[in-house]
């Protein structure tokens, strides 16, 4: 039996999607005319709004805040907030525009205050956007420390909106390297280090395991040149549930059967608690934070925009694989 996973963690993705599903089933409203929603549940949702559609998004840092504090290290996680947001707009071929942020926090102080500054405006410029506002609530009875999350929106011209309707049989896979482990499955690998007994200032190669895992989120503005340039059939944003991110995309078999070495801090989180390898591929990004699924004719036209490579293909059929093991079963 293995001896950690995400579920025993205290994240039970199946858990998270059920409820999900329970909170969708009750909200049937729509708004009809100028505004009317043209994607749902999706990475990004888009309203209709005449020639163009605006998209808009939403999420969070998640329990990466835990390892910021831990370590009192705040100037990164802004960055964080915008690549999550701005990353899920990107994976429909949407152009993001601006964002806002909102911070819950039990008691405010001034210093973390402009050190999450320093990470949003980072994040701003790198995904060129404007932080238009947002909020912050003192709740002293409800939260623990803080947290941190954002909603952006964006635009995208309705006939170029990439929802992987396209895929086919045949095509392929592409993967860009994540910067490490992003804000996801951070609580399986708090967990892990806590049981070992390890930690946050310990050292990881040139920097402390507090610094490896708060390594900013990737922000993956590369994407508005490859949807412009290349016949793009499906987009991943590979987040919390790992390479399962891909079955957002159409119902096909998506076989990963060479995929990018992942950084040292994902082999040493799964050594150290005994995860098996298919746990990995569902919970962390593995070195693969962004994905691009296209014919193969335009794969040498895609590595003149970006960098990766091709990492597996897809097939008719169901489930996500990675090299033998089915990930979704």
């Amino acid at each position: 039996m293995p001896k950690f996973d995400y579920a025993k963690a205290g994240v039970d993705i199946r858990l998270e999607e059920k409820a999900i599903k329970s909170l969708a089933g009750v909200i049937k409203f729509a708004r009809s005319g100028f505004g009317k929603p043209i994607l749902t549940s999706h990475y990004a949702g888009v309203i209709d709004c005449g020639d163009f559609g605006i998209s808009i998004t939403t999420d969070g840092v998640g329990s990466k805040i835990l390892v910021a504090e831990s370590i009192r290290k705040f100037d990164t996680i802004g960055i964080d907030c915008v690549a999550m947001n701005v990353n899920d707009l990107l994976a429909i071929g949407s152009e993001p525009l601006a964002m806002v942020d909102y911070i819950a926090t039990e008691k405010p102080d001034e210093w973390i205050m402009a050190e999450i500054a320093k990470g949003l405006e980072e994040g701003c410029r790198i995904a060129n956007i404007t932080l238009l506002g947002g909020e912050t609530a003192t709740l002293p009875e409800i939260v623990r420390g803080f947290d941190l999350a954002g909603t952006a929106i964006g635009w995208v011209r309705k006939d170029r909106i990439i929802t992987g309707e396209k895929i086919r049989e045949g095509d392929v896979i592409f993967a860009i390297p994540s910067s490490g482990i992003h804000s996801n499955g951070l609580t399986l690998a708090r967990k892990v280090l806590e049981a070992a007994g390890l930690s946050y200032h310990e050292k990881f190669g040139d920097k402390t395991i507090g610094e490896e895992l708060l390594t900013p989120t990737r922000i993956y503005m590369e994407i508005l040149d490859v949807v412009r340039n290349c016949e793009v059939h499906g987009l991943a944003h590979i987040t919390g549930g790992g390479m399962l991110k891909l079955k957002r995309l159409k119902k096909m078999k998506y076989v990963i059967d060479n995929p990018l070495k992942p950084q040292e801090i994902f082999s040493f989180i799964q050594k150290l608690g005994e995860v098996e390898e298919a746990e990995m591929y569902r919970t962390f990004n593995m070195g693969m934070g962004f994905m691009i699924v296209l014919p193969e004719s335009e794969v040498e036209k895609l590595k003149e925009i970006c960098e990766g490579r091709v990492v597996g293909y897809v097939e008719d059929g169901e489930g996500v694989y990675v090299k033998d093991l089915r990930i979704d079963a």
